[in-house]
């Protein structure tokens, strides 16, 4: 035994030798330019830039706060040092929009019915309430659209309803009433009528909450006033045109047409309180090939969260995974792309917006006024939450809506070395969708991904602090969705939406 372990061992001493002489060690393969980019994301950057964006000092980031725009020019610094250009209005890195804080007129405020027996007036300080909405900065005259029983869109679709005063007589609980609701909100109605089931004692007891103040942001035409109208008093003022309330919110047919002997008057007025406005930031890198540098991928992110609980004794909502963590992905993001030879061929956008907590106000103005042609924006990729949970999984949102998903499985397959699967929509119930910023892209027509981790006890608590993210697992996340990223930014094909998913979503 002794003897044969000898000369194992000079074997082994001379094996390097014998190695060296007879065929020289083979060079380390450089990495490629695009792994060296992603190389540039790191735990610590990472944990670095929570713990600013998610510190005391920001107070939370409540829109509008001083908190938030230092938020907004912290990352306005880094994407200029990213090496990144201004994307905002007028040549600047910010995007404004105004938030004004009103209060409804309730005594000035009416809706007029005319019809066969008369004019009949539904007061807002009486027999009609502000249920959700905007005020109309003009009132709002049109002949009266009937919309109940079994409603369906397709249906709805056979009656114009844009600028119209609707009203919806269905049963709330019944399938397509709430997607007939939000059909005619997105459609442009001018106002839509609601009967209440209330006795007039408990409607009168409800009028009192719609006069409080409130917060609006001028984002276009937005939401058109959603008004519940005592029901009696409804009723006997339509059935002199022949229409009763009870027949068709109960009829097994859809009821959807015009009354032309039925005119509405929709007359709301508001005070206001006070004006403020809050920032959007926004850069731009420029693409590489002449044609395709038009085109664009978005990469987007909300920098808000809900400012400070009063009362509390850690009264600070740090946010520091909401959002902080995708605030930082995106300046990650643009770092990344910023390195030497990885500029994609379409132009890249960069931005965190404000207000999502609110409303998605910062996401949907700037669909409404967008800085580059939404037209032309070929793909959002949305970072909301992404540094808690699961250390080896991500959920991508909206796969199954367009070829982003089989494109994010693909370059998830090719980077094996992230240990990062990207999953379907665990919580469909949850309608996540619909629920952070890529939803006003995704209603433009623009393909989307929503990288999420799901919520946890520390939700919009004080508790959502920097030391719970897990900075590793983000910077794993961050590196895939820049791998997916140049995918899409270096295709000669822009990402394409499946039919179905366009005609839910979009049309």
């Amino acid at each position: 035994m002794r003897r044969f372990a000898l000369l194992f061992t000079l074997a082994v001493s001379l094996a390097p030798a014998e190695t060296a002489a007879g065929q020289a060690a083979k060079p380390a393969r450089r990495p490629s330019p695009a792994a060296r980019a992603a190389a540039s994301i790191t735990a610590n950057d990472i944990a670095r830039r929570i713990g600013i964006i998610a510190d005391d000092s920001m107070l939370g980031r409540d829109t509008p706060s001083r908190g938030l725009d230092l938020t907004a020019q912290y990352v306005a610094d880094e994407f200029k040092r990213a090496g990144l250009k201004p994307g905002g209005a007028n040549g600047g890195w910010f995007q404004h929009y105004s938030i004004t804080r009103r209060k409804l007129n309730a005594d000035s405020s009416a809706i007029a019915l005319r019809g066969p027996s008369g004019e009949v007036r539904f007061p807002l300080n009486a027999t009609a309430r502000l249920a959700q909405g905007n005020v109309p900065a003009a009132p709002i005259a049109s002949s009266l659209v009937l919309f109940g029983g079994a409603v369906t869109a397709a249906e709805a679709q056979k009656v114009s309803f844009r600028d119209k005063v609707v009203l919806v007589v269905a049963d709330e609980s019944r399938e397509g009433t709430q997607s007939l609701l939000r059909d005619l909100v997105l459609g442009g109605a001018g106002a839509i009528l609601i009967p209440s089931s209330a006795d007039s004692v408990t409607f009168a007891s409800r009028l009192r909450g719609q006069s409080r103040e409130r917060t609006a942001v001028d984002v276009g035409e937005g939401q058109p006033p959603i008004l519940l109208v005592l029901g009696q008093r409804l009723a006997t003022a339509l059935a002199p045109a022949g229409v009763n309330l009870a027949e068709t919110r109960a009829s097994t047919t859809a009821v959807a047409r015009e009354l032309p002997d039925v005119t509405a008057d929709v007359a709301l007025k508001e005070i206001v309180v006070a004006r403020d406005s809050a920032p959007n930031t926004i850069g731009i890198l420029e693409g590489s090939d002449p044609r395709l540098k038009h085109e664009y991928v978005l990469f987007t992110a909300h920098m808000d969260h809900i400012g400070i609980t009063p009362g509390a004794a850690d009264s600070i909502n740090n946010g520091a995974d909401d959002d902080a963590s995708g605030t930082t992905g995106v300046i990650e993001l643009a770092e990344a792309f910023g390195q030497p030879g990885v500029r994609p061929k379409r132009s890249l956008v960069f931005m965190t917006v404000s207000g999502e907590e609110k409303g998605l106000w910062g996401s949907e103005y700037w669909s409404e006024h967008p800085t580059v042609p939404i037209k032309d924006v070929v793909a959002d990729l949305n970072i909301d939450m992404i540094g808690r949970n699961w250390a080896d999984t991500i959920v991508a949102i909206g796969k199954e809506h367009s070829d982003l998903g089989a494109t994010l499985n693909r370059v998830n397959r090719q980077h094996p070395e992230l240990r990062m699967t990207a999953i379907d929509d665990r919580w469909p119930e949850e309608r996540f969708y619909f629920r952070s910023d890529h939803y006003n892209f995704a209603r433009k027509g623009v393909p989307i991904l929503f990288f999420f981790n799901g919520v946890h006890e520390d939700y919009h608590q004080p508790s959502d602090a920097p030391a719970k993210v897990n900075a590793e697992k983000e910077a794993r996340i961050v590196k895939l969705v820049y791998y997916l990223g140049a995918e899409v930014a270096n295709s000669a094909q822009r990402p394409k939406w499946n039919t179905e998913s366009y005609r839910e979503i979009v049309e």
